[in-house]
């Protein structure tokens, strides 16, 4: 069976995410302290014992999401034989997630993604005054509507689709008064429901230039390697390999459009049958019906999960 790892975004994030795994593994215990070392805080603690005001923090929250998607891969190949480059035809991660896939298959190492989703994190948080804009949800209209809806809501201000998450699901981004206008207009276009989400900034969008641009010098600094397996990037919904169009890749996912529903019909396309989704939550595993029928999702983030699965990932 044809095989994919995805790795979960933002809004995957939970109090106790990874203890369990901690508490089973030594190799979960050291991505964990890896990363707490790297980022000079504890982070892990943060992580299992809240609060959850804090841990949902951008910064906190990224590298935190980034962890536990680690040790889980950590596990399945200290413990369980199941080595990423051997069973994965592509791996592919949702706008932090994608960072998650490339340290997963070499192309950082867990101490430099740690770091930069930091950096990240706080960019895209500082990117903006609070209250300046905002994202919502636009459930039941296809991309193109949704598109439609983004650039009619503009009128001069800053509306773009930043998600493409599923058939029939698409989140903008932009400045407020512009999403609230798109919410409106999205409804009157035929959406089944549009509301505005609970963000602390209006991610992947132009506003996050700033972002962008921080994120370009933070990249350009760090080492990067070919990765073992063909990561899908966010912008192109295209495997890349390439160190230095992963790096473009990734500087332009900062304002850029997270095309998750191409990616994922276009590795359906290649072949892929199971997709796994690695870390916190099951988000992402419960997309692949809407995208890829013929396809199944499994999403990994416990011991359990793992010890029940790992003779299958270990087929491919």
């Amino acid at each position: 069976m044809s095989l994919a790892f995805i790795f979960p975004g933002q809004g995957s994030q939970a109090v106790g995410m990874g203890k369990a795994l901690a508490e089973a593994s030594p190799a979960a215990r050291a991505v964990f302290a890896e990363v707490d070392e790297a980022l000079g805080q504890p982070l892990s603690m943060l992580m299992w014992e809240g609060p959850e005001a804090e841990l949902t923090l951008t910064e906190n929250a990224q590298p935190a999401l980034m962890a536990v998607s680690l040790a889980v891969v950590r596990v399945l190949e200290a413990e369980h034989g199941v080595k990423l480059k051997d069973v994965a035809k592509f791996v592919a991660g949702h706008s932090l997630g994608e960072y998650s896939a490339l340290a997963a298959a070499g192309t950082f190492s867990l101490a430099d993604a740690a770091r930069l989703l930091k950096t990240r994190g706080r960019a895209m948080q500082q990117a903006t005054p609070v209250g300046t804009g905002a994202m919502a949800a636009l459930l039941g209209l296809d991309y193109a509507d949704a598109v439609a809806v983004a650039e009619a809501a503009g009128q001069g201000e800053i509306c773009q689709a930043a998600n493409d998450n599923a058939p029939g699901q698409v989140v903008v981004s932009g400045h407020k008064a512009a999403v609230e206008r798109a919410v409106a207009l999205a409804k009157d276009k035929g959406a089944k429901r549009a509301v505005m989400l609970q963000v602390s900034a209006p991610f992947h969008c132009a506003l996050m230039e700033p972002a962008a641009k921080l994120m370009a010098e933070a990249l350009a600094n760090t080492p990067m390697r070919p990765p073992t397996v063909p990561v899908f990037a966010n912008v192109l919904a295209a495997p890349l390999s390439d160190p230095a169009e992963i790096r473009k890749a990734l500087v332009a996912q900062v304002t850029g459009t997270v095309r998750w529903r191409e990616s994922m019909a276009a590795m359906a396309a290649e072949g892929v049958k199971l997709f796994c989704e690695v870390g916190s939550g099951k988000v992402l595993s419960g997309l692949v019906k809407r995208t890829a029928p013929e396809a199944q999702g499994l999403a990994l983030g416990s011991p359990e999960d793992i010890a029940q699965n790992a003779a299958q990932l270990k087929q491919g």
